[in-house]
């Protein structure tokens, strides 16, 4: 029951959401609070251990499928009939690599395993996303928002919280991808400082502070979880610079050792990609070229070839693609140690990727056979509305033409059990009670050229970097916060 202290406290809560940052943009002057859950999600502590001591893994795994470029090429060739952008991507990551010393960037993997905890087979990978990765700052935002409410409000708060007296999961992802960027960034300067301070050509000064750019969308309106992650990164002395591909076609030039340089910024140590994963992002009416988008897509190639940390590398992008995901889900763990991890590791993540299967000629008999709702129909897409549910699968199968299959996936629909209790979500200031509410785990790591990049004080070198939880109701097929009827949300361990 919604009563009034219930709804005393959601109103608090939307006002401390804006305050610290929690909004979308509703146009170029105002914006809006972030839809999420009035409570947290209760999660077992053996499953959060299993889930926080395996994801580095897969970031290990990915990063060494990324750099065996014969290996990329082989699995992205097949679908390049089927999916022209991925045609364009295999095109830029060939141009990068076609020498053996061509590509000079560091690798800086920031990637956000997605997971959902099936009710039989318990955590499965839904996907990776190795570009744009982003909302980690939110995650940690929702965190804080119920810890406070937890504090502040505990009638309200526990009148909906599905877990009496549980503990919430501590959730760093905002300083911990911080960290993880400002080091790379760091290595990068430190190299040139180095550089600047034994050669009497170089004209850099090692007290210059060190630069990152991060590569945007024209007019997003999801702006501010990216600003979070830039305000942690200026309070660690870094400048951050914001540009599109568009504004930086013909702006960029190269400095001594394969500098990079941005016009009116100077040298640029870390270049984070938050566009590039569709056509659009690469398109500009005013530039004329051989093909559309070859100019910004030059863009992207030409800094891939200085020494500037890079997230995502092309190479990184493909990698984590639901091809290369297929293919991998269909190796045993023996095959998997190709990929720099040793027998062990290898089980480990061979039980975390779930069940796919190639699109061919026979998918339609054998789906005709299946439930519809066992499975889910994949493209090549990344974010929201690339996927195909239910009744809507087979006539999907029916029309696609040869060429197409291998740009498409069927994934193993996964389970997971709703929430125990009624739960409460908040989107643009109206409550809403939800009685089947599930989740999606989003684990961030980051690795430097393969090796982790998060310091702790209990664990060492690690890669994990924080949480984020998507929820939304078992009867919505698009979950994103952004683009769908998804809610953020954060963990509480069962009491």
């Amino acid at each position: 029951m919604i009563n009034n202290s219930t709804k005393q406290a959601s109103q608090d809560a939307i006002e401390w959401a804006i305050t610290r940052g929690m909004v979308i943009k509703s146009n170029a002057y105002s914006a809006s609070h972030t839809a999420f859950s009035f409570t947290p999600t209760p999660i077992s502590k053996a499953r959060y251990k299993q889930l926080v001591a395996s994801v580095g893994l897969l970031g290990k795994l990915v990063h060494h499928v990324s750099e065996d470029h014969r290996f990329i090429n082989q699995a992205i060739s097949p679908i390049i009939s089927g999916d022209p952008f991925f045609n364009a991507l295999l095109e830029m990551h060939r141009a990068i690599h076609k020498d053996a010393d061509s590509a000079k960037r560091l690798p800086l993997l920031i990637m956000r395993s997605d997971f959902m905890d099936d009710a039989v087979l318990g955590p499965k990978l839904i996907e990776f996303n190795g570009i744009a990765a982003g909302m980690g700052p939110f995650g940690q935002r929702v965190h804080e928002l119920h810890k406070y409410l937890q504090q502040q409000t505990p009638e309200a708060f526990n009148q909906w919280s599905s877990s009496q007296n549980g503990k919430l999961v501590e959730n760093q992802a905002l300083e911990r991808l911080a960290q993880g960027i400002a080091n790379a960034t760091f290595k990068i300067h430190n190299e040139f400082s180095v550089t600047a301070t034994t050669s009497v050509l170089a004209t850099e000064s090692h007290e210059n502070p060190p630069v990152f750019l991060m590569v945007v969308q024209a007019n997003e309106d999801n702006v501010y979880d990216q600003h979070l992650l830039e305000h942690a990164l200026q309070a660690k002395g870094i400048r951050t610079v914001r540009r599109t591909f568009r504004e930086l076609h013909d702006t960029l030039s190269t400095g001594n050792n394969h500098r990079l340089l941005l016009d009116g910024v100077g040298p640029i140590d870390t270049v984070y990609l938050r566009a590039g994963y569709q056509f659009s992002d690469y398109h500009a009416c005013d530039i004329i070229s051989r093909v559309c988008c070859e100019a910004l897509m030059q863009t992207r190639i030409f800094i891939e070839k200085h020494r500037v940390a890079v997230n995502a590398t092309v190479s990184q992008q493909l990698a984590t693609s639901k091809r290369v995901q297929m293919l991998l889900s269909s190796m045993d763990a023996g095959s998997l140690t190709q990929f720099g991890l040793p027998l062990t590791e290898a089980n480990t993540v061979n039980g975390l990727l779930g069940e796919m299967r190639p699109v061919s000629k026979d998918s339609v008999a054998l789906f005709a056979q299946s439930s519809p709702d066992d499975w889910v129909l994949k493209n090549q897409g990344e974010g929201g509305g690339h996927c195909i549910f239910d009744e809507d699968i087979l006539p999907k199968l029916m029309q696609l033409k040869p060429t197409d299959y291998q740009a498409w996936s069927l994934m193993r629909r996964l389970q997971p059990i709703a929430r125990p209790t009624t739960a409460l979500t908040v989107r643009k200031g109206e409550l809403q009670q939800v009685d089947d509410l599930i989740s999606e785990i989003g684990m961030f790591t980051v690795h430097i050229d393969g090796e982790a990049a998060i310091e702790s004080k209990d664990l060492g070198k690690q890669a994990y970097a924080g949480y984020l939880i998507r929820s939304k109701s078992a009867r919505t097929t698009e979950g994103g916060v952004h683009s769908g009827m998804g809610v953020l949300d954060s963990l509480v361990f069962d009491a």
